[in-house]
């Protein structure tokens, strides 16, 4: 195993050498890919996001949403506010605190979720991995994902 000690200093710098910009262009082009998928359910893929949220979890608050999508208010609000315009989610204040607002699936929300079930097959089909290697895949994303979320200072 080489160690990050023995690489040429002018290697380190090397744009193609950076995990940082690998995850960023695989991102970039699952975004591409995602697009095309979910035009034919009118979604962009952070309104997929939020639809696989809330048909997995149920009616949330919009603050468990965002911790589950890593997504703050600012971000989430206009994204709820289209979903709700399409009519697939209906915002409402909670009852117990007026402050939080949950959200949950209308019936044609609930409806989507069989349409949007080819989605992830799909998305499997045009990585060119078998799915050991994707699970593998998500299982290494996931350890880096807590490293760096160990590593980051704290506001």
């Amino acid at each position: 195993m080489t160690k990050l000690s023995q690489v040429p200093e002018s290697e380190l710098l090397r744009l193609d050498n950076q995990i940082c910009f690998s995850l960023h262009a695989a991102s970039r082009a699952f975004g591409g890919v995602y697009r095309v998928i979910l035009k034919d359910l009118g979604l962009t893929y952070p309104q997929y996001l939020v639809m696989l949220v809330l048909w997995e979890h149920g009616e949330l608050p919009v603050k468990q949403i965002g911790a589950y999508l890593r997504l703050d208010s600012g971000t989430l609000s206009p994204l709820l506010k289209r979903l709700e315009a399409t009519g697939y989610v209906r915002r409402a204040r909670s009852t117990e605190d007026e402050r939080s607002v949950t959200v949950e699936l209308t019936e044609a929300g609930t409806a989507l979720r069989e349409r949007a079930v080819c989605v992830p097959q799909k998305i499997v089909e045009v990585t060119d991995l078998s799915l050991d290697e994707s699970v593998m895949l998500q299982s290494l994303l996931a350890r880096v994902t807590g490293s760096l979320d160990a590593a980051a200072p704290r506001d």
